[in-house]
Formats: structure tokens, C-alpha cells, sequence
């Protein structure tokens, strides 16, 4: 750990603790119930189609299914079908991101997120469990309610993104939000874990688990998340008699004199102000209160009480939110077309049981853990994130070309796809996490700090419309050539994560040589 990470961790307090565990685990139960869909695609392709596939699933009967409702005549349908499902979730997640990013910096952060996650877990039981408890089979209605999913789902993101950012500052953000980024991969292993475990009942009863799991999560949030420290400032004034509210003035006698001390005990917030103990002795605020009183202060312009939220296009324009935007566009195509089609993959390419296919596909997600860690403390190393994104991102073209040739071994395969999810999974969590806190808080926002949940929609929105144009080229690819083809996709859109971001990473890397050399003539 960086020494400058190990001099602030004595200042963190229980509640950046609370801070970290909640946000954490709101996405890691958003992502375990999001996790479910892509785990259960075998046996949803096999309900909606003639053929009986799924022998390890005696609850379903497809053929009386199929007669009923003559969804798909062949897997191939279905297939496709699944795909477009991804695609419609992904395109109404984007656009709920653009949404949700400005929301969220005007309305209390705790609200737009507890909505989301209730909201969710609710059209999703509705989407997997009450449809075929119901026996209702209907496209529309699968399409309608996945729109609308999305919707709901992406206004967590921004959300747990920006509380994080209010909490911790900016030294030693890289290995915080890299070990706090592991939520995603937390939450797939969670939802494979959990759905692979009651799959043999029912496909509907693993959308039951998570769904129900993912409500009581956002109960828990809604009555105990803290969203900024100035919210532990305000509820400490009311139970602390020598605090003053902010929005407060007061007058005082000093020994006996008529004069008067008025003051304003607003604090300016400063990055480094979530870094510092949020809950002071009394003596200090004695001390304070005396040294008003000693001293007459003339009146002073009083600052905002709040930063007044960035609009969407100047948030837009910000220096490097359009290169990260169209580099995480490619980067997350490739991530999500992991998360969406690896257990499907594993189990049509290499004819293993969906819930096997299942249990190994979260080494991918392994990997994307360590991967995320390790280079966000690198980059505080380096004090810079672009060229540890770059060579990560090379070296994930070269993982893809050897997972792309793994054999029907599964301990092979699980080490392959550790490492793919180490280059791949690491650099995406970077980006939608650690990278989008920096643009959010960079030195063009002085005056107007509120644009970190803005600029998270933003870049995450934008990623997510690459990743849902990309699930149904996935399922066409896959149908019309083969497996094969879709990871040569995958290496043609990494590639293309790498040409976006190239003038940051030339600017980087010259300003590195800069510094190394100004070093140098000092020595």
C-alpha cells in the first residue's frame, strides 16, 4: 500500500467504514440478481423451445410449454431472442445512466438509490419468478419489463460512485475504489453461487432468491447509508449543544461587554475534508467557541451552502470524459459480453452442465477482483492511472487470443479465464470506478463540485450503449459463424479501447518523462 494511503487510513472513522460496506453491497446484490439472467439461459432457451435439452432440470416441461405458446421453433430463435434481451436491458440502462447521473446531483443520493434497488428486485421477480409461476409467456411483456429493469438498475451506479466520492479524497482513491470495484465481481460470483444452488428446483426460483435478497438490501440502505460527512456534521449539531448548525449565526456576550461576535460556521468542504475525523472532542469545540468570542469578526460574504450541480453537456465537455467514455464503450462490450454469455459458452462450446458452467465462470470474476486491486494501487504508485489502463489492455488482447484456444479442460479453463478477467475485468473497474471519481473532482470543477454522480452516468451510460450494441453482434456472430469469430470481435474491440484513450496516454507518459527529468537536475 502506498505510504500516503497508509497516513490517511488512521484518519478514516467508523463511518467510512459503514460508507464502504453499504455502497458495496448495494452493487454486489444489484449485480448477483443481474448475474441470474445470465446464469439461467439454458434453461430459459429450453422452456421456450420444443426440444427437451435440459435433463438436469426435471421441473420443466418445454414441449407442454411450447404448445401453449409457440415462442421459438428452434434454439437458434431463443438464442437470439436472449441477445436482443441483453441489448434492450443495456440500451434503457444507458440511457437511465445519462438520466440518473443528474438526478442523483440533485436529489438526495440515499432516495434515487434505494429506489433503484427496489425497483429492480421487484420487475425482476415479476420477470422470473411471477411469469411462470403465472404461466404467462409473452415477448412484449418480457421486452416491456426489461426496459424497464434497466431503467431502475442505473440509478445505482452513480449513486454508490458518488457517495464514495464524498467520503474518500483523492490520495489513495486508486487502491480504495480498486478494492471497493470488486463489487461487481462480488456480486457475479454471489449470483452464480446462489443461482446454480436452487436451479435444479426451477429457473423462476433463482430469480426469486436474489430478487427477494436485493430488496431487503435496499431497505437496509435506505435507513442506514450516509451519503456526504456533512451529514454526520448535521446530525451531530443536534445532539451536541456547543455545535451550531451551518446555516446558523449567533451572537454572544464576551466578559461582560457589549460586543457582540457574529460568525458563520459553515465549513468550506475541501477534497481533503473526507479524509480528515469527522467527529471532533468537545474541548476542541469549546476552544472554537471561545476563540469567537475573544475576537470581533466583521461580516463576510457567506459561501453557498451547496455547490450548485454541473450541467449535462459542460459535464460532457470536461477534459477526458469523452476519450474514457469511448474507450470504456469498447472495453465494457467486452466485459459484459463475459458476464452475459460465459456460462452459456462454457456450456454449449464445451457441452458441460449449466450448473458446472456456472461455478466456473466466476474465475473470471476472480480475476477482475485481483485485477482491479492490484493496478489501482500501481497506478497510486505511479500517480497515474492511463499507461497502467494501456499495457493492461494489451496484454488482455493476448489473453483472449489464448483463452480463445482453450481446451475442454476445466482446470485450463479456469486458469485462462482468471487471467483474461485480471486484464479485462481490471481495467473496467478502473474506469467505471476509481477514473470517473477523478474526472468528477478534477481542478475544472472548482466551484462546482457537484458533477461526480453526473460524469459517472455519463462515462457508465456510454459504455453501456457499446455493450448493449454488442450482445446482439455477440448472438449474431455466434449463429451465423461461430465462437471462434466473437473472440476475434473481442480482440478487435479491445483494440479499439486502446486508440481512444491514446492521446491521454501520450500526454501521460510525456508528463511522466518530464517530471523523471526535472528529478534528475535536482539531484
Amino acid at each position: 500500500m502506498p505510504p500516503s494511503c497508509c497516513g490517511h487510513l488512521s484518519q478514516y472513522t467508523h463511518h467510512h467504514l459503514i460508507v464502504f460496506l453499504l455502497t458495496f453491497f448495494s452493487y454486489v446484490l444489484l449485480h448477483s440478481s443481474r448475474k441470474t439472467f445470465s446464469n439461467v439461459k439454458v434453461s430459459i432457451s429450453a422452456q421456450w423451445t420444443p426440444s427437451f435439452q435440459n435433463q438436469s432440470s426435471p421441473a420443466f416441461s418445454p414441449a407442454e410449454t411450447w404448445m401453449d405458446n409457440r415462442l421459438f421453433d428452434d434454439e437458434k430463435q431463443a438464442t437470439l431472442f436472449l441477445g436482443l434481451l441483453d441489448s434492450i436491458f443495456l440500451f434503457s440502462y444507458a440511457v437511465g445512466l445519462y438520466l440518473s447521473g443528474v438526478i442523483g446531483d440533485r436529489v438526495n443520493l440515499r432516495y434515487v438509490l434505494c429506489v433503484g434497488l427496489c425497483g429492480s428486485a421487484a420487475v425482476e421477480f415479476a420477470f422470473g419468478t411471477l411469469t411462470e409461476w403465472l404461466h404467462i409467456y409473452n415477448v412484449y411483456l418480457y421486452c416491456g419489463l426489461w426496459i424497464l429493469n434497466g431503467l431502475l438498475q442505473s440509478a445505482v451506479w452513480p449513486c454508490v460512485v458518488a457517495v464514495m466520492g464524498n467520503w474518500f479524497g483523492k490520495t489513495g482513491r486508486g487502491f480504495i475504489f480498486g478494492l471497493w470495484s470488486a463489487c461487481a465481481s462480488v456480486g457475479n460470483i454471489l449470483g452464480a453461487f446462489l443461482a446454480s444452488s436452487v436451479l435444479q428446483y426451477g429457473y423462476e426460483y433463482a430469480f426469486l432468491v436474489t430478487s427477494v435478497v436485493q430488496f431487503a438490501g435496499g431497505v437496509v440502505v435506505f435507513f442506514g447509508l450516509l451519503t456526504s460527512p456533512k451529514e454526520v456534521g448535521e446530525f451531530k449539531s443536534q445532539l451536541n449543544p456547543f455545535t451550531v448548525p451551518p446555516s446558523w449565526s449567533y451572537s454572544v456576550r464576551c466578559s461582560g461587554l457589549s460586543l457582540e461576535c457574529e460568525t458563520d460556521l459553515s465549513p468550506v468542504e475541501t477534497e481533503s475534508d473526507s479524509n480528515r475525523p469527522l467527529i471532533c472532542d468537545d474541548e476542541d469545540e469549546l476552544e472554537a467557541y471561545d476563540r469567537h468570542c475573544q475576537s470581533v469578526h466583521q461580516p463576510e460574504e457567506r459561501p453557498e451552502d451547496s455547490p450548485r450541480p454541473i450541467g449535462f453537456l459542460q459535464a460532457f465537455c470536461l477534459p477526458g470524459v469523452i476519450p474514457y467514455s469511448l474507450s470504456y464503450a469498447c472495453l465494457k462490450l467486452v466485459n459484459y459480453s463475459f458476464f452475459f454469455w460465459l456460462p452459456f459458452y462454457l456450456s454449449n462450446n464445451f457441452s458441460w452442465k449449466e450448473e458446472e458452467a456456472d461455478r466456473l465462470s466466476v474465475w473470471y470474476d476472480v480475476g477482475g477482483i485481483v485485477g482491479g486491486t492490484l493496478q489501482g494501487l500501481v497506478s497510486d504508485f505511479m500517480g497515474k492511472r492511463t499507461p497502467v489502463l494501456a499495457l493492461s489492455l494489451v496484454l488482455a488482447m493476448a489473453a483472449l487470443v489464448g483463452y480463445s484456444h482453450s481446451p475442454n479442460d476445466k482446470v485450463v479453463n479456469s486458469a485462462l479465464l482468471a487471467v483474461t478477467g485480471f486484464f479485462i475485468g481490471g481495467p473496467s473497474n478502473m474506469i467505471s470506478s476509481a477514473i470517473s471519481a477523478d474526472l468528477g473532482r478534477q481542478e475544472a470543477l472548482r466551484g462546482s463540485q457537484e458533477a461526480l454522480a453526473t460524469v459517472t452516468g455519463i462515462v457508465d451510460g456510454t459504455g453501456s450503449i457499446g455493450a448493449a450494441a454488442g450482445q446482439y453482434m455477440v448472438s449474431l456472430i455466434k449463429s451465423r459463424l461461430s465462437w471462434m469469430s466473437v473472440f476475434y470481435f473481442f480482440i478487435a474491440m479491445t483494440g479499439c479501447s486502446i486508440l481512444f484513450i491514446s492521446p491521454l496516454i501520450h500526454k501521460e507518459v510525456r508528463s511522466m518523462w518530464t517530471d523523471r527529468r526535472a528529478l534528475r537536475r535536482q539531484l
